[in-house]
């Protein structure tokens, strides 16, 4: 069963379909038989939030996203922005103050869980907001907290309520930052019971934005709207599929994995990026990514052949079967002259202590940069 009769989820607005799990508007074909017949034809999205209280993280095109974000300054309401703590860069989204115009901005930086427990958490929401700063971007607030772990949960209901003054809350973000769990969190604190979701559509296309009704702590009701997020294409994710996505975003706590290394080595990071330690004295190298991703040490010498002919074999992910849809790796090289950090967006950093000159390669569109050392 198709999308061709054109039915809409009365949720969300959405387009229903029973062919694509994975994406907009799908219900099983069963559900569907039995929304047509009764008249209340939900996808399964909205389905579960209505019945579970569960709100599953859903993606739209850029142009649609781009048609909510440029609806937001037109709102009186709270902009509740999450980004994913372990891929900043990748998860920002440019133009942010512009596209909310005199709204008010909350960010939360979602998964701390991630974060090695040696980091403190002043340390890091220093470092961010200086990022932000440099970067152009404003906010009025920012949180940090833990969907997964439920830290910070209770604070950041608490921030909404003060900020938001009786208006909606909008929250966006885009793919993979954790945004549908943040909300989830937010709805198990508040007691919400979701059995009303009003459709919200903007003219000449179809949004799945999702109204939740809750009340604050002083009994006065709102919306907390929830986006479709959007893969960015400079985000290191926006080019795994499935178990490799899994294998990159961290699960837990990482582990730093620290290699003593003399000049004219390199070490790989799966088949995702790759590090050479060009000169400079021996050194150690602290590696801090997912505890999946495996890390292999050689001599320099050869490695560029070493990486053509193990890609998708013991240099995964990506895995063999999406190889030819990987892209190149991109060389840059970097002078470290203090201790910094050198930060793979979406996979994670290497800190160095010692001035050295390096190489680092990641796949062409993906950015690198250096930052001061969180650790």
């Amino acid at each position: 069963m198709s999308n061709e009769e054109n039915l809409y989820c009365v949720g969300c607005g959405a387009l229903v379909q029973t062919e694509f799990p994975d994406q907009r508007g799908y219900t099983p074909k069963s559900a569907y038989e039995k929304g047509v017949e009764s008249g209340l034809l939900y996808c399964q999205r909205c389905f579960k939030l209505r019945h579970y209280n569960t709100l599953e993280k859903v993606s739209t095109s850029a142009d649609e996203f781009l048609a909510i974000l440029n609806t937001l300054g037109d709102k009186d309401a709270l902009i509740v922005n999450v980004i994913d703590i372990f891929d900043v860069a990748g998860s920002l989204i440019n133009g942010l103050n512009r596209f909310v115009g005199k709204n008010q901005i909350l960010m939360v930086a979602n998964k701390m869980d991630a974060i090695p427990k040696a980091v403190k958490h002043n340390r890091i929401e220093n470092w961010l907001r200086k990022y932000l700063k440099d970067n152009g971007i404003h906010v009025d607030e920012l949180m940090l907290a833990s969907a997964k772990k439920r830290e910070n949960i209770d604070a950041l209901l608490a921030k909404i309520d003060e900020m938001r003054q009786g208006r909606d809350v909008y929250v966006i973000g885009m793919a993979n930052v954790g945004k549908s769990s943040i909300i989830n969190r937010i709805l198990q604190a508040t007691g919400v019971q979701a059995d009303v979701i009003t459709t919200s559509q903007f003219p000449g296309t179809t949004l799945d934005l999702i109204e939740i009704p809750f009340d604050d702590a002083d009994g006065n009701t709102a919306n907390l709207i929830d986006t479709p997020g959007i893969m960015n294409d400079g985000q290191m994710t926006s080019l795994l599929k499935g178990k490799e996505l899994v294998e990159v975003l961290p699960s837990k706590e990482i582990r730093p994995m620290t290699f003593q290394l003399n000049p004219e080595q390199t070490l790989f990071f799966g088949g995702l990026a790759r590090l050479d330690f060009i000169t400079g004295e021996r050194t150690s190298f602290t590696v801090y990514m997912s505890n999946q991703v495996k890390i292999h040490r050689r001599k320099l010498e050869g490695s560029d052949e070493f990486y053509q002919e193990h890609l998708g074999g013991i240099l995964q992910p990506p895995y063999a079967e999406n190889v030819d849809e990987f892209p190149p790796l991109v060389r840059k090289e970097i002078a470290i002259k203090e201790p910094s950090d050198i930060v793979f967006p979406g996979l994670g950093w290497v800190t160095v202590n010692t001035p050295v000159r390096l190489a680092a390669y990641v796949p062409k569109g993906i950015d690198i940069f250096t930052r001061e050392k969180l650790i």
